[in-house]
């Protein structure tokens, strides 16, 4: 398998116009992979170039993160994006210590207007028993890994509590098996 792929991809770059130092963009390679190969394979590249027309500003939302000494901080946001990526991209704490797989509380934030909480996608059973972990739980608390950047959230507040419970830091001892 791998060295059809190989044959194929090299196929596919053997294609490049000669006398030029520009190469097959990485989506058409892979298209020609697919079709040599005779089925779909996927790309994280998109297929956008950019002296492209269709080439739009990426949508982006308000949200203020305030922290925990009161201190403000407004952020634009992609659409698509969770709370906490938003958070580590612009330096605020919130420490998602499992990487956003639903295993800790450690991304607990507080949404300060109810109005944008009822917006929010009801927590999945998984988040709720997270949350019952989380230091300083409110009514409209949620974990940032689960909050998605939707059009509706525009304007969003976001408080990130004075702490968090880690139990992997806050004085767990592992036992022995």
């Amino acid at each position: 398998m791998l060295s059809r792929l190989s044959r194929a991809g090299l196929r596919a770059l053997s294609r490049a116009r000669p006398g030029t130092n520009s190469a097959i963009p990485k989506s058409h390679e892979v298209e020609a992979i697919s079709a040599h190969m005779g089925r779909k394979l996927f790309s994280s590249t998109t297929n956008t170039r950019a002296g492209d027309s269709n080439n739009k500003p990426e949508a982006k939302i308000s949200v203020t993160f305030v922290d925990k000494d009161g201190e403000e901080k407004l952020v634009k946001v992609p659409l698509g994006m969770s709370m906490l990526e938003a958070a580590h991209e612009n330096d605020r704490e919130l420490e998602g210590a499992c990487e956003g797989s639903l295993a800790c509380s450690t991304c607990h934030v507080i949404v300060t207007d109810v109005n944008y909480y009822n917006k929010m996608e009801d927590p999945v059973d998984e988040e709720n028993d997270m949350l019952d972990l989380a230091f300083g739980l409110t009514e409209t608390s949620s974990l940032g890994c689960q909050v998605i950047v939707s059009p509706e959230l525009d304007g969003i507040r976001l408080a990130l509590p004075s702490a968090t419970r880690n139990f992997a830091v806050d004085g767990y001892v592992a036992k022995s098996h």
